[in-house]
Parts: structure tokens; sequence; C-alpha cells
């Protein structure tokens, strides 16, 4: 399972443990990530890449209210060029998300068209408020079985093996079967577990300088994190959905295309400063991109390969 540091934080964690269980898991976002000066260079291992009409399925886990599902849903939606029916202000969701575009020119597939697929809730905790990796893919292939990006997230008391110790989210696939095959996202609400870690800037560090928190543009500390994770590992599942695509390093713990980035969100960006971001006159929010039904949010950047260099939407 790939695992990132769901929150492009401060410090450095070298370290993703990455498990091999009946679903393979690769990318990870680690936590408390660290704003390197280096040139990382994804290689392309010549596995497939998701392609064609891909239906992105959340499964909830937990209790969520209706206002913090739509927050996510709205996000899912802004994926998409025509997001909401409705063309984005620039900066926009859409034209962070048409940047990993440029990976698929280098492999000669077509991109991927992304829509907002089921929603399905599980608020009777059917497996429990302690969860294995294992767990996180039984509750991915409530999904669709293929074509699909079947996203678990998990509630703020929910815990999850190696939560808030080595990682915020992490995705990997399923194993290849008649019905097909899908890529599967967790991402877990740390606002009450570790939102110091998987949540910041939106939170103070748990370490290094104690900065002061940024207003989180949906009003939601614990949910603007899983936004910021959930869009690091959807860079990373459609660059890298089997373990076999764009990354350097390990595939037990690979660098993708958001992780190559930590905890950079806008340019000037260095170690416990995400960034010159925008800010919204009326809340005081800060972000960097526009998304359906007028909501903002705050993306990672992305590594082009085009510049092997980190870009930005502002």
């Amino acid at each position: 399972m790939a695992s990132s540091s769901v929150s492009p934080c401060f410090l450095c964690i070298l370290a993703v443990v990455a498990s091999l269980l009946v679903h393979c898991s690769y990318g990870a976002r680690k936590l408390n990530a660290l704003v390197e000066e280096q040139s990382p260079v994804l290689t392309y291992h010549k596995g497939a890449l998701l392609t064609g009409p891909i239906s992105v399925n959340l499964i909830w886990y937990g209790t969520f209210t209706a206002s913090q599902r739509a927050i996510i849903s709205d996000f899912v939606t802004s994926l998409s060029t025509k997001g909401g029916g409705q063309k984005q202000p620039e900066p926009s969701v859409s034209s962070w998300w048409k940047a990993t575009e440029k990976y698929y020119s280098q492999s000669k597939t077509k991109f991927p068209t992304l829509t907002l697929g089921d929603q399905i809730l599980d608020e009777s905790y059917s497996l429990g408020k302690s969860l294995t990796d294992a767990d996180i893919a039984k509750l991915a292939s409530r999904g669709a079985p293929k074509n699909a990006v079947n996203v678990v997230l998990t509630a703020d008391d929910v815990a999850v093996e190696e939560f808030c110790m080595s990682r915020c989210g992490t995705h990997g696939s399923s194993p290849r079967s008649m019905s097909g095959r899908f890529a599967y996202i967790w991402v877990g609400n740390s606002a009450t577990q570790c939102p110091g870690q998987c949540a910041w800037p939106f939170h103070q560090p748990v370490y290094g300088p104690q900065t002061p928190a940024l207003v989180a543009p949906n009003g939601d500390v614990g949910i603007d994190g899983m936004v910021i994770n959930l869009a690091s590992m959807m860079a990373g599942t459609v660059t890298n959905p089997f373990n076999n695509g764009f990354y350097q390093g390990p595939k037990e713990a690979p660098l993708e295309a958001a992780t190559a980035c930590p905890g950079v969100y806008a340019k000037g960006a260095y170690p416990g400063y995400p960034g010159d971001l925008l800010v919204d006159s009326t809340t005081g929010a800060s972000y960097n991109a526009n998304g359906a039904s007028g909501r903002k949010y705050l993306v990672p950047a992305l590594f082009d390969p085009s510049t092997s260099s980190c870009s930005t939407l502002v």
C-alpha cells in the first residue's frame, strides 16, 4: 500500500511502512514532510495507468455530517474540467488535476475521465473502531469492482494501522480477478488524533516552529486536512495505480507525483511555511484552488515531469 504522509506537514519522516496484504498498497502520504531542495526523477516503470471513464466511489466509515460529506464530494466533482456543471474560476482544482496529464503524454495512454460515483455509508462501524490495512482493503471492495477508484474515508474516532505514526493516507489496488481490478485510497480524519501532523497548515505543527495555524477554507480543520491528503493520494493513484507506474525509490515506499513535493502549496514555500497562499477577504481562509459549488481548497504541489520541479497553482 503506498502511503503518503497525507498532510504535507513540516518535518521529515523518511520511512513509510508499507504492507503487502490481500490487496497491494503502495503510495502513502507521510507525516511531517519536509520541504527539500531536491530534484527527484519519477521514472516510468511501464505499468498500466488508469484510462477511460473512472468512477470515484466514496465509502464513508463512521460518523460524518452531511456538510462534511459535501466538502469532500464537491472536491471530487471539482477534479473534472466541467466539475459542478460550471467553469471553475482560476486557479482551479480542475487545472491542478490536469497537470497530472503530463505523465500520460509520456506513457502514451489516454488520460482518464473522472466522475463522482456511489457514496456508501457505514455509520455502524461494522469492522470496529480499530482498522488494519486488510480492513481498509475489505472496505474498499464495497465500491465498484473495475474502472474505479474506491476511496475509504474514516471518521475522527477511528484508529487505522500506522495512522498518525507514519502516514495520513494510502493508496493501493485490488488483485487481478475475472471481475476486473480497481484502485483504492484511504484517508483518515485527523481532527482529534493528530491534526498537527495530518491537517497542517490548518493546525499548529507538533514539532518545529510554532507558526500560527491558517484558517481552513471550508471551516473544518479535519476535513480540509483530508482534502489535502485525498488530493495527494489521487495524484499518486492516477500516475501509479498498480505500483508499476511513475515513481522514484523503492516500490514499497515510493515518491510519487505529490509526495515528491512535501509541504509545498505555493511559491515561496520553505520548511514550516506552506508558501504565499491566496486569502479569502471575507473569511480570512487560506487556499490555492477554486472548486465546484463555489468552494475553495488547498491542494499540494505536483512534480512536473517536463521540468523536473515542483509546480504550484499560485
